[in-house]
Order: C-alpha cells, then sequence, then structure tokens
C-alpha cells in the first residue's frame, strides 16, 4: 500500500512537472515562475472543490489528464526530475495579489485535493527523541520520507529507507524553509507538528486563504503596497511587477496587525512619536512609576493633551495618573519608536509602516514584536520607492533623514496599501508556503 502511494504521487509529481516546464516553454503565463522539486501550482488533474470567482482562465498548455498520458515508469520519475533542474525559472516579480497569486494557489488547491484523495500521508510518531542526520529508524524514518516525497520536498527514492542521510536532511530543509520554521534539517517539535498537520487540514487553509486573497478587488492599482501580515513579508508592486520585496515586523499577538486596506497619504522624516493611550498604559506608565528618569532616556516629554503645555515629569506623582492625564510624546533621534520614517495611511486603528531602531528584530525568523504597527526592513529603499514618482532619489531621502529636521512630505498621488493576512500562499520561486497562524485566525482548519 504504501509503494503504491508513493508510486503514484511520483507520477503525478513528475507529470506536473512536465506541464509547468511546456508552459513555461510556450510562454504561456511569462510572469510565473516554477519550482519543479516543490508544491509547483503545474498541472493537476482534478478541479477544485468550489467555484472562488468568475475570474477568467488564462491560456496554459497545462497537461489536463495526466493519467491519459502514455508514460514510464513511476520510479524512473526521480532521476527524470532532476534532469530538469537547470530548466527551473528564476525568481518571479509576480506579485501575491491579483491573477498572479490566484491561479498558481487554485492550482495548489487541486493538487492538494488530489493528496487528500490519494489518502493523504501517515502521521509520524511523537515518540523516540528528535530525528536528524545519521539517525537510523526503521519506522520514523520510512514515514518521514514518505511524507517529505507526498509534497515534493524529497525527489528521490533512493538510498536506505530506515536512514536519516543527507538528501532528506535537505528535504526536510527545504520543508522547514516554506513553512516558516528555521530550516536546520533537524525535525524537532515545531517541525513533527507541521510535518503531522493532515493534508485535509492543510487543503482547507489553501482555500481558506484563497478566499482572502479573492475578496480584494481585482483593481489594486498601478503602484501599491501589500503586506502579508503572517507571512511578515512586504511587496512593492508597480506595474503588475513586484519591484521591492521587505521583511517586516508584526504586531505581537496580544497586539495585533489588523487586516486592512488604505492609502499612503504622506510620510513623516525623523518624526515625533505621539504614544498611543493603550501603550501608555501598558508601557511607559509602568516603566516611569518605577523610575521616572525612563522619560528622559527615552528623549520623551510629557504634556496636558495635544497643545497643551509641557508637564515636569519629576514633579508629578505617577501612582496617581492614568494613560488619559497626560500625552506622552518622543522626539526624534536615535531612540525614537519609529526610527527615522514614518509612512502614513488613514486607520481606525492608529497603525502605520515605520521605521524602527532595533533592527536586529528583523534577523528572527518568528518576528511579531510590534504593538501592531508594521516595521520595515530597509525602509528608506522603500521611502525612496515610494516618493520616486515625485523626482525623489535614495541620496536626496538619506540627505533630509541626516538632516533631522522634521519634514512630512504628501503624496501628490496616493499610494494603496493592502494588509492582508495569508497563512498560505504561492511564492516567487512557485512554491507553496505556509505559516503559524500566530493570531488565531485560520480557527478550526489548524487543527483538522
Amino acid at each position: 500500500m504504501a509503494r503504491t502511494l508513493i508510486k503514484t504521487v511520483l507520477f503525478a509529481a513528475t507529470v506536473m512537472a512536465l506541464g509547468a516546464l511546456a508552459a513555461v516553454a510556450a510562454n504561456a503565463e511569462p510572469a510565473r515562475s516554477y519550482d519543479i522539486f516543490g508544491d509547483s501550482p503545474a498541472a493537476a488533474p482534478a478541479a477544485p472543490s468550489q467555484d472562488y470567482s468568475d475570474r477568467s482562465s488564462p491560456s496554459s498548455s497545462f497537461v489536463d489528464d495526466p493519467w491519459a498520458v502514455d508514460w514510464i515508469d513511476p520510479w524512473d520519475a526521480p532521476r527524470r526530475i532532476e534532469d530538469f533542474e537547470n530548466a527551473k525559472a528564476p525568481m518571479s516579480d509576480a506579485p501575491t495579489l491579483g491573477d498572479a497569486g490566484y491561479w498558481p494557489l487554485l492550482r495548489a488547491i487541486s493538487m492538494y485535493k488530489n493528496i487528500v484523495e490519494w489518502g493523504g500521508w501517515e502521521r509520524i510518531p511523537k515518540t523516540g527523541g528528535k530525528l536528524e542526520e545519521g539517525i537510523v529508524d526503521e519506522l520514523r524514518v520510512p514515514l518521514l520520507r514518505k511524507r517529505l516525497i507526498a509534497t515534493g520536498d524529497l525527489t528521490g527514492a533512493g538510498g536506505n529507507p530506515t536512514v536519516f542521510d543527507a538528501d532528506v536532511t535537505r528535504a526536510v530543509q527545504r520543508f522547514q524553509s516554506r513553512n516558516g520554521l528555521l530550516p536546520d534539517g533537524v525535525i524537532g517539535r515545531r517541525t513533527l507538528e507541521a510535518l503531522n498537520m493532515s493534508a485535509k487540514a492543510r487543503l482547507a487553509l489553501l482555500e481558506r486563504n484563497l478566499k482572502r486573497i479573492n475578496k480584494l478587488s481585482t483593481t489594486l492599482g498601478e503602484r501599491y503596497i501589500f503586506v502579508n501580515i503572517a507571512g511578515q513579508k512586504l511587496e512593492a508592486v508597480a506595474n503588475g511587477r513586484v519591484e521591492r520585496r521587505h521583511r517586516v515586523v508584526i504586531g505581537k499577538v496580544d497586539r495585533q496587525t489588523p487586516e486592512y486596506t488604505s492609502k499612503i497619504t504622506f510620510l513623516a522624516f525623523n518624526p515625533y512619536w505621539h504614544v498611543p493611550q493603550s501603550i501608555a498604559r501598558k508601557d511607559i506608565l509602568p516603566q516611569v512609576r518605577r523610575d521616572p528618569s525612563y522619560l528622559k532616556r527615552l528623549n520623551m516629554r510629557v504634556y496636558r493633551g495635544y497643545g497643551g503645555r509641557e508637564v515636569n515629569p519629576y514633579k508629578v506623582n505617577w501612582n496617581q495618573v492614568n494613560e488619559r492625564t497626560f500625552l506622552f510624546r518622543q522626539d526624534p533621534g536615535p531612540r525614537n519608536s519609529l526610527g527615522t520614517v514614518k509612512i502614513h495611511f488613514p486607520n481606525p486603528h492608529a497603525v502605520y509602516l515605520h521605521d524602527t531602531p532595533s533592527k536586529s528584530l528583523f534577523g528572527r525568523n518568528v518576528r511579531a514584536n510590534s504593538s501592531g504597527c508594521v516595521r520595515v526592513e530597509h525602509v528608506h529603499d522603500l521611502t525612496t520607492w515610494i516618493l520616486k514618482a515625485q523626482g525623489w532619489d535614495r541620496k536626496r531621502v538619506d540627505a533630509l533623514v541626516a538632516s533631522g529636521a522634521r519634514k512630512d512630505v504628501r503624496l501628490k498621488k496616493t499610494v494603496p496599501v493592502y494588509m492582508l493576512y495569508l497563512t498560505a500562499w504561492v511564492d516567487e520561486h512557485g512554491v507553496v508556503n505556509f505559516r503559524d497562524d500566530i493570531y488565531g485566525r485560520d480557527g478550526r482548519h489548524a487543527s483538522l
């Protein structure tokens, strides 16, 4: 039974790879890249289980019925797939939103629907300690290999099936990378949980996230910014092509970044930070009550409301005030929580994109550390991109930042910003990605 399942999956994956390569060769969909080693959204025989929209399908030369093809012995599939390695398309500039992201995700749904119909994959037991290269395990390693083959992370069936070898390590790293896990090649608790999520649950996540993408208007704008909250990534898109990608820091679990659509209206250089009342209550006041010099160290001033007079913090009994008593404002400078620039768009949540003095956070694998706003890595590059239409270049941006001068620059033409919570999508390499539902917005789908 297990041998039959492996052969079936390898057979289907090989035909899908050929279909993808045929489409690339024919320039059927030139904006998309395909990764024949991953969960490629290439041709799949089954139709999606739901009608998601009235979008018309793009022209394609994908194989319509792989089961009707007079094909090779499927046990030759690993070697033959490897033959196509040099034909893999380069990184695509196709965006996550719009048709460029919709159709690959729809094809991924078809692929996972087939896996569910084939019976999915077996769970790998939690007992026996962690799995890593060099381990020999007659039960768990064969199950791990079959699990990785099922989704294309492991493309070969060679070697001793009970040995965790270098090929398995690379396959695990690949799986970890596309699941937002630290790609160390070791099967620890979090990796095991991701591997053991059922095919049915994965399919449900893909379908749920397709709906999230589809709910946005197909008219996104000539230039726009997309923030994938769960993916902790940002795309700057112009004329249907991604021109910049940035890592971002999102809100903590108890201070979640909201899903929202708005338009960027101005950028504040060397900004003041007017502390929201919620942050004043949770963060600032507890610190000041312990140490009034905390405000001075952070270059923070205290006022009696907007437009009110400044208050000497050493003359305040902080145990008798609350977050509504005073306004806290942090001056521009190296310790300012907004960094050197704030990218403003109207919204009822008081969130925006901004720089940060805590650059080390961008090196983390999971970056849910803010109070709800989105911190952007290399924000001056993004700032330059936004202001490019008004004749700005990076040199001008850097000069203004270096001057320390407070300046608001209004956009002559607003730039849409879309903040969406995606836990499944197809990336610029054509690989299906999943991320932890850190905010618990996927509900029951994550536990199927």
